[in-house]
């Protein structure tokens, strides 16, 4: 595999450890805060992911995919998310997420594949060696973070099913737990959450099966046990805490290209110089650098042009935004 230059962050962009949640809220994303506020079973039953996890999660980082420079603190990684299922407030993944069983836990790959299969998380996690690369991520309300991951490329799972010679497009569905995830209660979104890509990006190596964050197991606000990271989209776009996976001939219709296809299209690229229609793309604000730090210019492809540009050569990214 030829090694690829991914781009590196100026030390001073980036975002600075910072501590600015309250201890109690830390314990329990820790896992202790359950116990704490007497949640008793619903904490035993989503503590097992991360309890029976770690001891399959060694990653070995893998300097081909490797932002050199530190990394967003941990505590804003697993403190400030979009999760839309419980809630459509910042903190509102941190505060609930610790609610949702996440075992068992089994993903359905199907449609256009020769060996359909329900996969069990264990044997995804031994799918393939486990990766530790530090990622870009840049969502569309125009801020972003520095995160390290654990997995490995999606491509490793797809081939594992055997695409066949119609499968154009990956949908992705993620976990509805109506008991566990008051966010359901919205009718923002017309629930599953969907995703997808095309399949060529699919299989890019660059786009990643993740199940661990900072070496652990990813907590339920970061999409437990198991999403997707594509790092030159727009965060919406990589599907949080999966239960199926489908190969399709037809361009899936994902939830907010649905909702809002003027505002959130499928393609969904980093892209500076094309604004929301209700804000800027242009500049971001990094995470943990505080609300009246300065701005920084958005990357074209989120500053991974140099690898998945060619995938859009001739297309007019105005128009398939």
């Amino acid at each position: 595999m030829s090694r690829l230059k991914l781009p590196t962050i100026a030390p001073s962009d980036i975002t600075p450890e910072a501590v600015w949640q309250s201890r109690r809220r830390w314990l329990r994303q820790a896992g202790l805060g359950a116990l704490a506020a007497g949640a008793g079973g619903l904490g035993a039953a989503a503590s097992s992911w991360a309890d029976e996890a770690p001891k399959t999660l060694a990653a070995t980082p893998n300097p081909d995919y490797w932002l050199s420079n530190k990394p967003t603190s941990e505590k804003d990684i697993t403190s400030y998310n979009n999760f839309y299922e419980f809630g459509t407030g910042k903190a509102d993944p941190f505060e609930y997420a610790h609610q949702m069983q996440t075992r068992p836990w089994t993903v359905s790959v199907e449609g256009e594949v020769a060996r359909p299969r329900i996969f069990d998380i264990d044997e995804l996690l031994k799918l393939a060696p486990m990766e530790e690369r530090i990622y870009r991520l840049r969502c569309v309300e125009a801020w972003s973070m520095v995160i390290p991951w654990s997995g490995y490329s999606l491509s490793a799972l797809l081939k594992a099913v055997e695409p066949t010679s119609k499968a154009r497009f990956v949908e992705f569905t993620t976990v509805m737990q109506p008991d566990n995830m008051p966010g359901l209660r919205s009718r923002i979104i017309d629930w599953p959450y969907v995703e997808g890509l095309r399949m060529d990006e699919a299989m890019h190596p660059l786009t990643m099966l993740v199940f661990g964050v900072y070496g652990k197991p990813l907590p339920g606000q970061n999409g437990a046990p198991l999403r997707v990271a594509i790092p030159w989209k727009y965060g919406f776009k990589s599907g949080k805490s999966i239960v199926k996976i489908r190969l399709l001939e037809d361009m899936p219709m994902t939830s907010w290209a649905q909702i809002a296809p003027n505002e959130y299209g499928f393609y969904a690229n980093v892209n500076p110089g094309v604004a929301h229609p209700r804000w800027s793309q242009a500049t971001e604000r990094r995470i943990g650098d505080g609300f009246f730090a300065p701005r920084v210019d958005t990357l074209m492809y989120n500053g991974y042009g140099e690898q998945v540009a060619a995938l859009y050569a001739g297309m007019d990214l105005r128009k398939n935004y």
